[in-house]
């Protein structure tokens, strides 16, 4: 057996064997060897120093059954496991640098699964995102939808109110076919042929208030329809032809807390109430009356005990609505202290829905300065509340005029409020 190029980490074995084989057989190592043991060959060996520096060992084994030879070849036996286990040792080395390479290959798909899951997941977010902006696209333009329903439904009603009082209009010509009617504020929808109608024409005879009324011949207290000459839509009113020599528009009138006064802009505006009881005339009808000339006012009052007293203003007109109906009032007389023209006047009308403090606590609409000395649109109070208990602790929101008690809580009973020119004379009956 010869041993070459013997594996650096397996060379002190080998020495090591060669030491004991030497000691046993009681010689030294030298270039060449031989041992025998009791009479009998047990086997040769030999070194010698090769060329290249390395050191050749040569041993031949004997050929006998019974006799042992020296430990050497045990030794050798040795080595041949331990090669052994070292080549096993590499095969598990090269197992485990496959199931390495495995479970490395193995990440890598993970990696990459999890690559695409997360890409998964950032269109899935994106998807999401576009959903709700689409979401709240559709919630705006619902919302808008909704504005643009509710103001044609507003319209739509509008257009039926307006159709409805021409209608009204139509009959009430066509009952008092002397007067026929000027119609210059038309609907949108009406066309050229429809204003044009003969029932709708101008005809100068129509009385302008109710002070025409009394000029044409009437006498008589009650309801007429009359065309402010400045272009706007009939109305109808209560003339009072007693008063004073009559000839009295009247405007507003409380006699019984039948109607409620603490109404919107809207409201105010156009007029609410019954003629024949209790209403107020509307904003827009009063501008259009006192724009026709010089007016004046007259305001009735009577109290729970049937007292009665008057104020007398010598002039009186309301602005348009894009001046929210600034008052103009001034000229005293009568025998009701003045509560009304020297805190009232040049002040804008207001309602409870406009967000005016006075209106909101008054629960009324009226020309409010910080709040009122004079108050005709308030709250229906029977009896007057005028005692502590009766007293509203946000302030006064009765029917009042201060002067009449010197106090904000004293709730009038009656009063009115009516216009006529001021150049009216009244004609004596012959």
């Amino acid at each position: 057996m010869a041993f070459q190029k013997t594996p650096p980490h397996l060379a002190w074995w080998f020495a090591l064997c060669l030491i004991l084989v030497l000691e046993v057989c009681g010689e030294e190592p030298d270039s060449t060897n031989r041992h025998t043991g009791g009479g009998t060959q047990c086997g040769d060996y030999s070194n010698q120093v090769m060329e290249n520096g390395m050191c050749q060992l040569v041993a031949t084994l004997p050929q006998l059954d019974d006799q042992k030879c020296p430990d050497m070849f045990r030794c050798t036996d040795e080595v041949s496991y331990w090669l052994h286990e070292n080549e096993e040792r590499k095969q598990q080395i090269l197992s485990l640098r496959e199931t390495i390479s495995e479970l490395q290959e193995e990440l890598r798909n993970h990696r990459h699964r999890v690559k695409l899951l997360e890409l998964q997941s950032e269109e899935k977010n994106h998807m999401n995102s576009s959903l709700e902006q689409r979401f709240h696209e559709l919630e705006v333009h619902y919302a808008e939808a909704t504005t643009l329903l509710h103001i044609q439904g507003t319209l739509i009603s509008d257009m039926q109110t307006q159709i409805q009082n021409l209608t009204l209009l139509v009959e009430r010509v066509r009952r008092n076919p002397g007067c026929m009617i000027n119609v210059v504020h038309t609907s949108p929808q009406m066309s050229a042929e429809e204003a044009l109608h003969p029932e709708v024409q101008h005809v100068r005879s129509c009385p302008i208030d109710c002070a025409s009324v009394y000029q044409n011949g009437v006498r008589r207290s009650g309801l007429y329809t009359v065309v402010p000459s400045l272009g706007a839509m009939p109305v109808e009113v209560y003339c009072d032809m007693e008063t004073e020599g009559g000839g009295w528009s009247v405007i507003q009138k409380r006699v019984d807390g039948t109607v409620s006064f603490d109404r919107s802009w809207r409201d105010y505006k156009e007029g609410f109430g019954d003629l024949l009881s209790e209403f107020w005339l509307g904003l827009e009808h009063i501008h259009h009356l006192t724009a026709q000339g010089e007016y004046s006012l007259r305001v009735d009052l009577e109290d729970w005990t049937s007292k009665h007293k008057h104020a007398v203003y010598q002039s009186f007109s309301v602005d348009g609505e894009e001046s929210q109906y600034r008052l103009h009032v001034s000229g005293y007389s009568g025998t009701a202290e003045d509560s009304f023209s020297w805190y009232h006047d040049k002040q804008g009308f207001s309602t409870p829905d406009t967000g005016n403090i006075c209106a909101e606590i008054s629960h009324g609409g009226w020309w409010y300065n910080q709040c009122f000395y004079a108050n005709l649109n308030g709250v229906y109070y029977r009896g007057g509340r005028y005692s502590p208990k009766g007293q509203s602790p946000l302030g006064p929101d009765g029917i009042v005029w201060y002067s009449w008690k010197d106090s904000d809580y004293y709730s009038l009973r009656k009063v009115s409020m009516m216009i006529r020119p001021r150049t009216f004379r009244p004609r004596m009956s012959p």
